[in-house]
């Protein structure tokens, strides 16, 4: 398939863009490249004859026409977004800008191009949205694609918003829309703002690891690849019109995951003191609107799909420390800014 990616510089984005080329699908990546955008995170595909890279910003009507049409996709994945709550309580409407307005304008820009087409049964849009939506769980249940919306920080009010306006190009215009909500991702290349790489690279410089609260906060952790595997087969198999959880099996405390990076660190790169990481562990004071628990039932796109993640409990956060212990260049530019300078270099 010829397949348009938005924030295909990102976390998610950038693995979803190097396992759907290594499957040889033709991607054009269409990225704003803010703090969070690296195309070093695609080095490796970046001259492939199956990859192109746009920046643009997706709040850019007329960019997103022009690129459209020019690429003419036989599916759209949209996954481009401000993600991270904390920066959500201290500026709302940037993701309001991106997350709501961006995702509108660009689901004119493919209900345009839809029409347009000859035979307009296979093209697909794909929203790929966030289970924070749903609120928070107490210690029981799990969020099904009927759960109701509740959410609590600008961040998932922001998705919630996007999410319903996908479904409406649906509902009122016959957009073939697919909407999927996942749990937290982990593993290779995720920008050290989020919980598993601040524990790793803290812990490996010797700082405090900090953790909200009590560290009773529970989530599904769900690794990139597997949910890259899983957007594919709903891009590829799913129902339009449908809704797709992707959950990783894999709920924990986070002090419990907490625990569990510094053992594989004490495993993996022990430290020069012969202490254990563990002993950097400093709690902090909890965020507003901090959610209890998030829990995933994927029973639907295992079900219909045949999708299950790959990774166990353990196996996707022993790679993911592997991982950033085997490429210290990456993100140590990110740690000392200069990876915004190879960015400026490359616009």
């Amino acid at each position: 398939m010829k397949i348009l990616v938005t924030g295909g510089a990102g976390f998610i984005g950038s693995n979803l863009v190097r396992i759907a080329v290594g499957k040889g699908h033709e991607v054009l990546n269409i990225d704003k490249l803010t703090y969070a955008g690296n195309q070093a995170s695609l080095s490796n595909i970046a001259s492939k004859p199956g990859y192109r890279f746009l920046k643009a910003d997706i709040c850019d009507a007329t960019a997103m026409r022009s690129a459209i049409e020019d690429f003419r996709p036989d599916a759209v994945m949209h996954l481009a977004a401000e993600s991270h709550v904390d920066r959500s309580i201290d500026s709302p409407m940037e993701f309001v800008q991106t997350n709501v307005v961006g995702t509108i304008t660009l689901l004119q820009a493919a209900t345009s191009y839809w029409q347009s087409l000859p035979d307009s049964s296979d093209f697909r849009f794909l929203h790929v949205s966030t289970d924070e939506v749903y609120g928070s769980l107490g210690e029981t249940g799990a969020f099904t694609e009927t759960t109701n919306y509740d959410p609590h920080s600008p961040y998932s009010a922001s998705k919630a918003s996007s999410d319903h306006f996908a479904r409406a190009w649906h509902d009122t215009y016959g957009l073939p829309v697919l909407v999927t909500n996942c749990s937290n991702n982990y593993g290779p290349y995720q920008f050290p703002e989020k919980l598993i790489p601040v524990v790793i690279l803290r812990a490996l410089r010797g700082e405090p690891i900090p953790v909200y609260g009590k560290g009773q906060n529970i989530r599904d952790w769900l690794y990139v690849d597997d949910h890259a595997e899983a957007l594919l087969t709903v891009l590829s198999n799913g129902t339009i019109g449908g809704t797709y959880n992707i959950g990783g099996n894999n709920e924990m405390r986070n002090i419990d995951l907490v625990h569990l990076l510094c053992r594989i660190l004490d495993e993996l790169h022990p430290a020069a003191s012969h202490e254990s990481y563990a002993d950097q562990i400093s709690f902090v004071q909890d965020r507003p609107g901090h959610d209890l628990r998030y829990a995933i039932d994927a029973s639907k796109i295992h079900e219909e799909l045949a999708w299950t993640p790959a990774q166990d409990q353990e196996s996707g956060f022993r790679k993911t420390v592997q991982w950033y212990l085997d490429n210290k260049a990456w993100w140590q530019s990110i740690l000392d800014g200069s990876y915004r300078l190879e960015r400026l270099g490359q616009s």
